[in-house]
This record gives C-alpha cells, structure tokens and sequence, in this order.
C-alpha cells in the first residue's frame, strides 16, 4: 500500500500586524500510525477563528501560544479511520482540537489525549455544527449572554460583528427572549442578512458614513446590553448610548488583533472609568469555558430551537487545507460570511479508508 501524506501547516513567524502568507508554513509527512487505545482520524471540516491570532503572538494571553515550528491550533471535526479503543470505532465522527492537519492520532484518555475529543451524532444537525452554532461560537454566545448580558423582554441588545456564528446566535437568543435587537455588521449585505433572514430589528453598517448617528436613531431609549465582539469605533459609538445599569460581555475585540500600537481615540481610561462608575455599567470580558458546566444544556437548549426553526445559521466553507492560511487572514478582515469552515477532506466514508 502506498504511504499516504499528511499535510500539516505550522507557525513559521510570529506575525507583526496582519498574518502574511508567510507566517504559516505547509509541511508533509507521513501518515501517523495508532497505538494501543489510539484514534486515527481524517480531517473533514476545521474550524477557523479569531482567537487564533492571539495564539499567534508571543504576548500574554488566557492560553498557551502556539510555538515557531508547530502544528496550528484549532478544533475539527473528523471521522475515525481505525480505533484501537473500545469506546469508538471506524465511522464514527467526533470533534477534537487537533489542529491544521489532514490527520491525526490521539489516545482516548491518558497524556496522548487531545483536547475536546467527543463523538458526534449526525442524527442531531449536521456535523459542520459542531464547529459553529452548535459548537464553541454557539456556546459562547449563549453562556455570555445568559450569564453576563442577562436579557431582560423589553430592552435592547446591541451586537457587533452581527453577521458572524456569535454575533448572529447573541442576536436570535435575544429576540426569543423578547429584547429588541440591533445588529452591527461590515457590509450592507450582511446588513440585510440579519434583519431579513435572521429577524432582528435593525441593521447598521459600521462602515457607513454617519454611523454613530444612526445607531441613536437605532436606539432610541439607549442599550441595555452591548456584545462586545470588535472593539475600536463600533464601541466608541456605543459607548455614549448605554443606559444606566448596562451590561457589556466583552467576547472578542477583532479589530484590535493585527494593531502593532494601541488603538487611539475613545478608549481612554478616564472617559471609559467614569462612564462606568456613573452609569453603573457592568463589563465583563470572558472565555467560554469559564462556563464549562454549562455545555450540555447549551446543546440541548440551541439544538432544540434548530429543530423548531427558531435559529438559523450560515457557513461559509472553503475547500483545500491548503487555503486555511488565505482564509484566516480574510476572517480578520471580516471577508467572510458565516461560520468560517474549511473542508479538508469529502464527507465521511462508510468504511475504513486504510
């Protein structure tokens, strides 16, 4: 039999600002063997996402950053090749943080563990969920805005990056909770999207001249609850808008992430300080697994509005692991549109493929 390739692409540079072509670097090995109690497993769908370029850089961060020369972090969904473990088999698809790779091997338990390794059912939703509303953008926006945001039926909910598998799931949670919405999106399209397709009240495109203005006209009886997924001018305008007492989860801030200064303008400390002490404003930054016990019924709850079509999604898949680094660097931008999936490889086989 012919040794088959595993692609793999790795941290070749720390980047300085915007990720270039030539801070990822692809590299080719062999095809990993299981050992005893191991998975070998195929990439089919990674997942790509803005936390990435943090561990990217060598400064201080809520996780390890990845090294020059290793593999690049990021969850996966992937289907089981061979199992040398009694509780998977061949077939079965799961997800896992196994990074940029073709394929991969991990023990089920022990230190050869990977991160996240979990069967899916494809009975439930698509696998590709698991990256996305069903995944970790779902729960994070669920937990975020549950446990921090708490929405109240009657108020209003500002997102920013709308369009986005955070952003839009923040956005549908709160309209079933009965909160008027306003999305904050980078394109009139994705404007459209999130007042057409996904319900919410109005749409503002951040990128238009006249933005601040637009968003009081928006807001009317100011915000109760800002989700923080950018940073920089969308929150400059928001900032004058929240009503005492609001509330700001601060998930990402995306359009700081390639800065090489800090960011000028509003974002001073005295004006940001006496805003929340007058106005009583609680901001909280978070990671999703501060809420980890909460995964189970944010899956059940959020697959149960799937079923019911409450909630919608959208992906935006590109072919070839090969384009995960193009990819990446146009999701900082705000080019894609949806969930940001790669399709390393076609849907799962139904027998072993080795």
């Amino acid at each position: 039999m012919a040794e088959r390739i595993n692609r793999r692409i790795v941290m070749a540079a720390r980047p300085e600002g915007a990720p270039r072509d030539g801070d990822f670097r692809l590299e080719e090995t062999a095809m990993p063997e299981p050992g005893a109690g191991e998975l070998l497993c195929r990439t089919l769908y990674l997942s790509l996402d803005p936390y990435m370029r943090g561990r990217m850089s060598a400064a201080k961060s809520y996780a390890a950053r990845v090294e020059l020369g290793e593999l690049m972090v990021g969850g996966a969904v992937s289907e089981v090749l061979r199992s040398r473990a009694d509780e998977f088999q061949a077939g079965d698809i799961v997800f896992a943080y196994s990074g940029w790779q073709d394929y991969w091997t991990a023990g089920v338990q022990g230190p050869r563990g990977v991160q996240g390794l979990r069967k899916l059912d494809p009975e439930i939703a698509p696998i590709s969920t698991a990256l996305g509303v069903l995944g970790m953008p779902g729960m994070t926006a669920y937990t975020g805005l549950y446990n921090i945001g708490q929405p109240r039926a009657g108020e209003t909910l500002v997102v920013a990056a709308a369009a986005g598998p955070v952003g839009s799931l923040v956005g549908q949670i709160a309209k079933i909770e009965g909160l008027r919405v306003v999305g904050v999106a980078g394109s009139a399209e994705k404007c459209a999207y999130v007042t057409g397709e996904l319900g919410f009240d109005a749409g503002l495109n951040h990128r238009e001249a006249g933005f601040a203005e637009k968003l009081a006209e928006a807001c009317p009886d100011g915000i109760d609850i800002y989700w923080e997924n950018v940073g920089g001018a969308v929150f400059e305008a928001v900032l004058p808008r929240l009503n005492r007492f609001a509330r700001v989860p601060v998930c990402g801030l995306v359009a700081q992430y390639n800065l090489t200064e800090p960011p000028p303008g509003p974002n001073r400390v005295p004006q940001l300080m006496r805003a929340v002490l007058t106005d009583r404003l609680l901001i909280r930054g978070f990671i999703v697994w501060d809420f980890a016990d909460q995964e189970a019924e944010f899956r059940d709850t959020v697959a149960g509005w799937l079923r019911d079509g409450r909630i919608k999604y959208r992906e935006d898949v590109i072919d070839g692991l090969e384009n995960a680094p193009r990819a990446f660097q146009g999701l900082l931008e705000g080019r894609n549109f949806g969930k940001q999936i790669i399709r390393v490889a076609p849907g799962p086989t139904t027998q072993p493929r080795v």
